[in-house]
């Protein structure tokens, strides 16, 4: 009998609720974020839904870890003519709902996983909370109620979005109690009929319906043909272990490439000022090479793989100093998600993020569903010849990655964060304080973190740094060259981050963001026989 203590950790308390119900009753870390992705759909809308996508992780002791691409790709109408005198994909409505929403494929696919290490539990079990709380109502959080100040003058035009998200017509204030009852109906549905009817029954059937009536290029066949891969993550080893990320379309390359870099120099730094400096000029280093390659993978020029190599990784050292910093800006990339982590009592770990893109997504909301559908593919181009080009069936770039870590020491870390451009940079500053300048796990998430370049719609492509941290690292930094900005601390800018330690006792560590509404739970429990 597995010793192994259970721990969940989510930026929404009530999704760490239900991911920690799931592992009590014996159900496996698959199963408990499953149960937690639906919930979290509910709690945090603005965030990530049933429209959006998904990316995968999964590690079983012992053996290599799973990834899973949930991601969405074009619809088969999603052409350049179809844009036609169009400059840009548009960024909300009915254009801007251009792929496929890959999230309920990604639990269907994970959950075949799950079945293989045990009999899963029914999806009325898993789907319960999500439908109670679609139902009952939840809390509107300050984030939602941001989002929606954020997005009312573009999303409040649109009758769906009105409709579920606003309330006659105004913003929710917090404390408010949302309700998703639309959204129930389609959880239930999916519970009674299988995941499967979200891409292949009725559930199908009405998105279709209601996303071409919205100006959407995607149609039912895209429904029925599109379901999530299995892919064999990236890894590169370091002097401290293994880590784990996705391949392409995501952004896993760069956050492989920060800690790989910082790596090889670390020990150069004496204080966290230092360590900062280091740790934003790796990120430069890693966004230049994701910049130049990453892609769809059927457009992939180059081996991914190939720049993690010792003399790849050693050309982008001689770029990184100590002593000054590189000059900036890049093209920068946006993003809105969750991303959570669990572990159960056989020490199965999961690392897993979801996503609508921008906050709220197109804003296109069925009607009939009560789903809210992405926008991730307002990111591809209409640029002929672009490396992003937009093509039907293909996959546009995501900022989406989960990580893993297996430690040479034993430990095992499921780690991540939402904001878009801030993800790498925030896996890179958690994963070093926690692993190579030994802060405890909460204080490695919780202190002052930095961000280079734009999220969350900015424009600016600075170095902005939470006001706690740049009291004690700004002006050096400054002198070293960094365009710096100061920033509130505790700033939902910088993402919502969070960890799951299994350790080699079978002991857990888990925490979660402040800068979140989030929660960490361990415990131990032990299956009944």
């Amino acid at each position: 009998m597995s010793q192994n203590e259970i721990a969940f950790t989510a930026p929404h308390f009530k999704a760490t609720e239900t991911g920690k119900k799931i592992l009590e009753q014996g159900g496996t870390a698959i199963e408990a974020m499953v149960a937690a992705a639906a919930s979290i759909a509910v709690a945090y809308p603005h965030m990530n839904g049933l429209g959006g996508d998904g990316f995968w992780l999964i590690s079983e002791p012992g053996k290599a870890p799973i990834g899973i691409d949930a991601s969405g790709k074009a619809a088969q109408l999603a052409t350049l003519d179809f844009y036609k005198g169009h400059d840009i994909i548009p960024t909300r409505g009915g254009k801007a709902a251009l792929t496929m929403g890959g999230a309920v494929a990604g639990w269907q696919e994970a959950l075949a996983v799950s079945q293989n290490w045990q009999p899963n539990l029914p999806l009325s079990s898993l789907l319960g909370d999500a439908i109670s709380y679609a139902n009952q109502g939840l809390d509107v959080t300050k984030s939602f109620v941001d989002a929606s100040v954020k997005t009312f003058d573009d999303l409040s035009p649109m009758q769906g979005f009105t409709d579920a998200f606003l309330t006659e017509g105004s913003i929710y204030q917090q404390g408010d109690a949302l309700t998703l009852p639309t959204l129930a109906t389609t959880l239930e549905r999916l519970a009674e009929k299988g995941l499967e009817d979200f891409y292949q029954g009725e559930t199908a059937q009405l998105l279709a319906k209601d996303l071409a009536a919205a100006g959407s290029p995607i149609r039912l066949g895209d429904f029925h043909s599109y379901q999530a891969q299995r892919v064999e993550p990236l890894q590169v080893s370091t002097s401290v272990g293994k880590l784990y990320n996705l391949p392409a379309p995501t952004q896993g390359i760069a956050s492989l490439l920060i800690l790989a870099l910082y790596d090889r120099i670390y020990e150069q730094g004496k204080t966290s000022t230092d360590m900062a400096h280091l740790l934003i000029e790796s990120t430069k280093q890693a966004f230049i090479a994701r910049n130049l390659y990453v892609t769809d993978e059927s457009r992939l020029t180059a081996d991914l793989a190939d720049l993690l190599a010792d003399d790849s990784l050693a050309k982008m050292l001689n770029n990184i100093s100590l002593d000054s910093a590189q000059p900036w800006p890049y093209e920068a990339k946006q993003g809105d998600t969750i991303w959570m982590g669990a572990c159960d009592n056989e020490g199965r770990m999961v690392s897993y993020i979801q996503s609508l893109y921008w906050e709220f997504g197109s804003g296109v909301v069925s009607p009939s569903t009560g789903i809210v559908w992405n926008n991730r593919g307002s990111s591809f181009s209409l640029e002929k010849g672009s490396l992003q080009e937009l093509s039907p069936n293909l996959k546009p770039f995501h900022t989406l990655n989960p990580a893993f870590a297996e430690l040479k020491d034993g430990r095992r870390i499921s780690y991540g964060t939402m904001g878009g451009e801030g993800q790498p940079q925030t896996q890179a500053a958690l994963f070093s304080r926690y692993v190579y300048h030994q802060m405890p796990l909460d204080k490695a998430i919780s202190e002052g973190r930095w961000l280079l370049g734009r999220t969350w719609g900015s424009e600016s492509h600075n170095l902005k740094m939470e006001a706690d941290f740049a009291r004690e690292a700004a002006d050096t930094l400054i002198k070293r060259g960094h365009d710096l900005v100061v920033v509130d601390s505790c700033n939902e800018l910088m993402g919502h981050a969070g960890a799951v330690v299994l350790q080699p006792d079978g002991q857990t560590i888990a925490a979660t963001d402040p800068r979140s509404d989030g929660a960490a739970v361990t415990g131990t429990h032990l299956k009944s026989t």
